[in-house]
């Protein structure tokens, strides 16, 4: 049953859909679509963000083809096949970052709106509704900039939303245009009104943030009274300090997680918040790290129920977002010019922009389904052992003893989590590339006897596999050491290590799996045991 129908609302703590049911919303966004950002096309500084890049491939062929270019590029990187895709793999939810320059014309010094891209939005909704994905319209890019950085396409490097009036305004009346055109369209899931607003540099106007945020609401519920308001805290999302008023009784508060701990210690105060307020809460934004990160911080969500949003589907050259576009041959030429170097012909460079553009289609891209199949844990996958459940002691994992050792992550769950090798004290989850841990940034944890962690994994229902094996990276730091696995409650083996040396065990039972949620449970049964790693693989039946 998809539970996508109806106007999404939230009830309490909980989103519901139009006929009361809950719902977690589990989606990926758009970035780079109407908002092109430098690092997505593998560009430096000099072209990090749509004004930039525009005047680049102005400057290299002309007015007339760069138009023609954008006219493509905005066409073909999201198309109906991505849609489909996306919803083939159980998401239910895409969030659109919109850059108000984009919708907004200016002609004899009036300002009217572009029904050509309005009708680019229209589009994906109309393929979100056929294929059951809600849509979150963001505000990225707003008049005059909400950040003063690259990711809201600002013009000076400042946050002239909140220093010229005129942008405010612009940006009500935004609002209100979107929400009169959208007012109907159940499968539009909120409206977010400023995607991250003012960085810490910029902090002496976050007293600006709700206010403005007061008056948007006010524009839309006067066109729109059902869609759902979803607010950002300022600093990349992640300071929630100026909430001081539920402004709306139809909210949910969103904040962005990247490159930190995915403990529950991390998120502690969205939490507490949502206690107070009574409110649901979203990751709206989280993601551009290692697949390992995935397997533990969208687990973190789940575990909490709080929905989340997966950065991004698609950008070039990329192991760690699902869609890879690929970079053409001559790429580097367009960098070599941005950075100073040497002006390619028109020629060159039409060649090369044009072969950027056959290559933004789904089905050219190179396609990453570990990257979602880390987000969704599903075989295969790993799952770094410190990433055991994020429910407590007693549901997630049990100990006889707590333990004094602490390395600054999952410090009230008490477990003895341990780097494997070298002198580093804290741990480091910034690998914002996807790069793979570093030797001394592994972890493990240790497991004295009968302490035990639970992992839950998802069998997708289209999975062709029913059999399943399980694979434990351990070692007995003292001498041989057992492990018992459990799968759903019920003992399904045993891995049992010797020694010091790390190795990789194989569980002898084959797991008979239906589609659905599943958990492992790792108990030590003899002697101190330390595990980094298990995973979980469809069984190859040719396999001995």
């Amino acid at each position: 049953m998809n539970d996508v129908t109806g106007f999404l609302k939230a009830e309490g703590r909980k989103l519901t859909n139009g006929e009361g049911r809950e719902i977690l919303l589990r989606g990926v966004g758009f970035g780079s679509w109407l908002l092109p950002e430098g690092y997505m096309w593998c560009f430096p500084e000099q072209g990090d963000r749509p004004r930039r890049i525009e005047q680049m491939i102005e400057d290299l062929i002309g007015e007339g083809k760069s138009k023609r270019f954008w006219e493509i590029y905005y066409e073909r990187y999201i198309s109906e096949a991505d849609i489909r895709q996306i919803a083939a793999e159980g998401f239910n939810s895409v969030r659109v970052p919109i850059n108000a320059r984009l919708l907004l014309l200016e002609e004899g010094g009036l300002i009217r709106h572009n029904e050509r891209h309005l009708q680019l939005i229209d589009r994906v909704i109309g393929w979100c509704r056929t294929n059951r994905l809600y849509v979150i319209l963001d505000l990225h890019g707003a008049p005059g900039g909400q950040t003063g950085t690259n990711i809201d396409d600002s013009e000076h490097d400042q946050p002239e939303l909140f220093t010229n009036e005129q942008n405010r305004r612009l940006t009500v009346d935004l609002w209100r245009m979107l929400a009169e055109r959208y007012k109907d369209e159940w499968i539009v899931a909120g409206y977010d009104l400023l995607n991250e607003p003012l960085p810490e540099w910029f902090s002496a106007y976050n007293g600006e943030v709700m206010p403005l945020y007061r008056e948007i609401v006010k524009a839309i519920r006067e066109v729109d009274g059902r869609h759902m308001i979803i607010l950002e805290g300022v600093h990349w999302a992640t300071d929630w300090s100026i909430f001081n008023d539920r402004i709306d009784d139809n909210l949910m508060l969103q904040f962005h997680k990247y490159w930190n701990n995915p403990d529950t210690e991390s998120i502690r105060v969205y939490l507490d918040k949502r206690e107070e307020w009574d409110v649901p809460i979203f990751m709206g934004e989280g993601g551009e790290n290692n697949k390992d990160w995935y397997t533990g911080a969208f687990r973190l969500f789940e575990d909490h129920d709080i929905s989340w949003n997966f950065w991004t589907w698609k950008k070039m050259d990329t192991d760690n977002s699902p869609c890879s576009i690929n970079k053409p041959a001559e790429w580097r030429q367009l960098v070599d010019y941005l950075e100073g170097g040497v002006r390619p012909g028109e020629e060159t460079a039409e060649r090369v922009l044009w072969e950027y553009l056959d290559n933004l289609s789904f089905e050219r891209c190179v396609y990453r389904p570990e990257v979602v199949n880390s987000l969704f844990r599903r075989p295969p996958v790993r799952i770094p052992a410190v990433f055991y459940g994020y429910r407590g002691e007693g549901a997630s994992f049990g100990i006889t003893n707590r333990t004094d050792r602490q390395i600054g992550f999952r410090i009230h769950d008490g477990t003895d989590i341990r780097f494997i090798e070298g002198a580093r004290t804290t741990p480091n989850f910034h690998h914002g590339r996807g790069e793979a841990w570093r030797t001394d940034e592994r972890l493990c944890i240790q497991l004295a006897v009968e302490d035990w962690l639970a992992y839950e994994f998802t069998v997708e229902p289209f999975s062709e596999a029913s059999l399943f094996t399980v694979d434990l990276c351990m070692c007995a730091p003292n001498e041989r050491g057992r492990i018992a696995v459990s799968v759903d409650g019920t003992t399904n083996g045993f891995a049992e290590a010797n020694g010091k040396s790390w190795e990789t065990v194989r569980l002898k039972e084959k797991l008979r799996l239906d589609p659905g949620l599943h958990r492992i449970v790792l108990k030590a049964e003899e002697n101190p045991v330390r595990v980094e790693w298990l995973e979980v693989m469809p069984y190859d039946l040719g396999e001995k």
